[in-house]
């Protein structure tokens, strides 16, 4: 892709995001982890915050609002991670699942990061 990007949804972080947040739904879909609402309910809010956050940040317009909603994005990819660890400790998810997704929210991670020091440097630029 070349040229400015013009919506949050042509943002590969938002991208992975969003594939992030299906695979989370999905997961906890099933078995106990279906029926834990407090560590199910929570480990859904944090992916769809991950992807409404670089939404919301990408349309709020400004290089330093954007910069301050990814960062937000990026913690709440941790939390999803931490989360992971729970519903692996308590027998929810195979260690193989726990993989895939710790390596995902992993990569996702540093692709927000990366979108967040551009930011910052387009900031730094101004």
């Amino acid at each position: 892709m070349s040229g400015k990007v013009e919506r949050f949804e042509d943002l590969i972080a938002w991208q992975k995001a969003r594939q992030l947040t299906v695979e989370i739904y999905r997961v906890t879909a099933h078995g106990e982890f279906a029926r834990d609402f407090g560590l199910r309910d929570q480990i859904r809010r944090a992916a769809v915050s991950v992807m409404s956050n670089i939404a919301e940040g990408f349309d709020r317009g400004s290089r330093g609002e954007f910069h301050q909603f990814l960062v937000v994005a990026k913690a709440s990819c941790a939390e999803v991670r931490s989360q992971l660890y729970v519903a692996q400790d308590v027998g929810y998810i195979a260690q193989e699942t726990f993989g895939h997704l710790s390596s995902t929210t992993n990569e996702l991670s540093k692709i927000i990061g990366g979108l967040r020091a551009a930011v910052q440097k387009q900031r730094d630029e101004k």
